[in-house]
């Protein structure tokens, strides 16, 4: 379920710089979660530079690079905090941006709110879900 997206200005970054970062980004997602890597998806979202404003100001040649992941609610907070820091080191070495320009969120989803192939996440995952839960119950 692991799903992840990072949002840039068009034109700032290489394709290489690209690839890098989806690639690094993945691993590292199924790392933390302790996922197979098949079930991450990563996606770069382009926006032209005068559609992006930084503080009131179109972005233009400014850097603001902005990343969003989805997990099922329950994770623990330690895992969610390790991905926050691990995705912005993972953007100011791929991009090579200032650190104080990354931001980042998390979208907790409810397992019942999420489908993989048309089935509850609640149903297709529950021997995880109840094993998390008692995890961090502990």
């Amino acid at each position: 379920m692991p799903i992840l997206h990072f949002h840039l200005v068009e034109g700032q970054y290489g394709a290489e710089q690209h690839r890098r970062l989806l690639a690094e980004s993945s691993r590292f997602f199924a790392e933390v979660l302790r996922c197979p890597l098949d079930r991450v998806r990563a996606f770069i979202h382009l926006y032209r530079p005068e559609l992006v404003a930084v503080g009131g100001e179109i972005a233009g040649e400014r850097r603001a690079p902005y990343f969003s992941f989805i997990v099922m609610e329950g994770r623990a907070l330690d895992e969610r905090q390790r991905l926050l820091a691990g995705f912005t080191d993972i953007v100011v070495a791929a991009l090579g941006v200032d650190r104080a320009e990354v931001r980042g969120g998390i979208v907790p989803v409810l397992p019942e709110n999420w489908s993989i192939g048309g089935v509850p996440g609640s149903v297709m995952r529950q021997s995880e879900i109840v094993a998390r839960a008692a995890a961090n119950a502990s």
